[in-house]
């Protein structure tokens, strides 16, 4: 059996004795802010950002706005693209884009929907995945 050469053994990065602290979560942070940058400046309406963190294992954050009209939703949809590249996220998976009622933006850690306002009221989905679901309500 060989033994390793000490010049090798001297520049071998040596684990620490103790976890090394601090999150092993992503920070989704930047990625969130510029999202709500992109919606504002792109004139959405309603933008609501909920946090995911413990509640499912899809995203960590998931952001909901309004466009004025099928045109304004795929337009905020595009803009959002952008950022989305700028920032260097591995190509955003997009559902909705040609219809323009709902676009779905998958970023990852942060799932984006850009809804006509009809199309919001009926999926309601801020009621689904927002603080007043039953589960999550603190005994009074």
């Amino acid at each position: 059996m060989e033994t390793l050469n000490p010049a090798i053994l001297a520049g071998a990065v040596k684990v620490p004795p103790h976890p090394i602290q601090g999150s092993t979560e992503p920070d989704i942070g930047p990625v969130v802010q510029a999202v709500l940058t992109s919606l504002d400046d792109s004139k959405a309406e309603d933008i609501v950002s909920i946090d995911l963190h413990g509640k499912t294992s899809i995203a960590d954050a998931m952001i909901i706005a309004t466009g004025r009209s099928n045109t304004h939703v795929g337009a905020i949809a595009d803009h959002l693209l952008k950022v989305l590249k700028d920032l260097g996220r591995v190509a955003p998976k997009v559902e909705g884009l040609q219809s323009g009622d709902w676009v779905l933006v998958d970023a990852g850690d942060v799932i984006v929907h850009i809804f006509r306002p009809e199309v919001r009221q009926f999926y309601n989905l801020e009621k689904m995945w927002g603080l007043d679901r039953p589960s999550e309500q603190r005994p009074l």
